[in-house]
């Protein structure tokens, strides 16, 4: 079993750490707040007080943060980045869901100091996360995935391998693109369907038996119909998604579906929902 560290415990990277508790690997934690690291030290993690004491020792670690800042925070800083506290040979793995362009600038600073960066963002949200049936979509050195396989198959099912570093990122992006404009598509549909006295249910029952209808649209027609928005995956982060998608298009005219569909999320979080779960769009149509 592997020595691994986890940086960042929200949703997910509390249940990546669980599973890699479970696995049998030894795991040492850090997290900004102390909650979420005191449920995972009684269930036999080790507690670091900053990224670089977490990372030192390990032959993996792992960070699962909000963003580009918060990544560059947990790595680099000069005084508690846990690249400074890494040894030569040991493996970076961020499966943040980060910009192209920081990846790639992260992978240079891990070199510099004689460590390689995987980046494995994830499909999947907490439900999969907690399963450990997350989907990796890996970019960086082929020989670095492969020390690191065993690992990611104690929180996924399935790990592809899409290139380069940088490519992992902007597939994640793509997959969340397509998610945010599913979402966007259902809950206007829904709002038309109500609007005009159908019978919600019975019509996307009927649409759902098609080929046009999506796995995913299950969920996401179940979630906006009982109206749960429990989070599972914020309005603000897909949001945020958008965002770094639309950088990486480089303008809205290269991309202007995604572009309208950020609208439609900012339109959700200017209404007061930036926390409840990306199918509360719905309610922009049907309140």
């Amino acid at each position: 079993m592997s020595k691994i560290a986890v940086l960042g415990l929200g949703a997910m990277g509390s249940r990546m750490a669980a599973s890699l508790i479970k696995a049998g690997h030894q795991v040492t934690v850090w997290n900004r707040s102390p909650a979420a690291v005191e449920a995972l030290a009684a269930a036999g993690a080790m507690a670091a007080a900053t990224p670089r004491a977490a990372a030192d020792g390990a032959e993996f670690v792992i960070a699962m943060v909000r963003d580009d800042e918060a990544s560059r925070d947990v790595w680099l800083d000069a005084e508690r980045g846990a690249l400074k506290g890494m040894a030569e040979g040991a493996i970076a793995i961020e499966s943040s869901t980060l910009t192209p362009r920081w990846v790639r600038e992260l992978g240079q600073q891990a070199v510099a100091r004689g460590t390689a960066l995987l980046e494995a963002p994830v499909s999947g949200s907490r439900p999969q996360a907690e399963a450990g049936q997350l989907v990796y979509l890996a970019g960086g050195d082929a020989q670095v995935l492969e020390r690191a396989r065993p690992v990611l198959a104690a929180m996924g099912s399935a790990v592809h391998h899409v290139g380069a570093l940088g490519d992992g990122a902007l597939t994640k992006l793509a997959t969340n693109a397509l998610l945010g404009i599913q979402v966007t598509a259902l809950a206007e549909i829904i709002g038309l369907l109500r609007r005009n006295g159908v019978n919600v249910q019975r019509a996307l029952g009927a649409i759902s038996g098609t080929s046009v209808w999506a796995p995913v649209a299950h969920y996401l027609a179940g979630s906006m119909v009982a109206g749960n928005f429990a989070p599972q995956f914020p309005i603000e982060l897909i949001e945020k998604d958008f965002g770094y998608t639309l950088q990486a298009a480089v303008s809205t005219q290269a991309a202007p579906t995604i572009a309208a569909a950020q609208g439609v999320f900012q339109q959700a979080i200017a209404r007061g929902l930036a926390g409840q779960n990306m199918t509360g769009v719905v309610r922009l149509f049907t309140e």
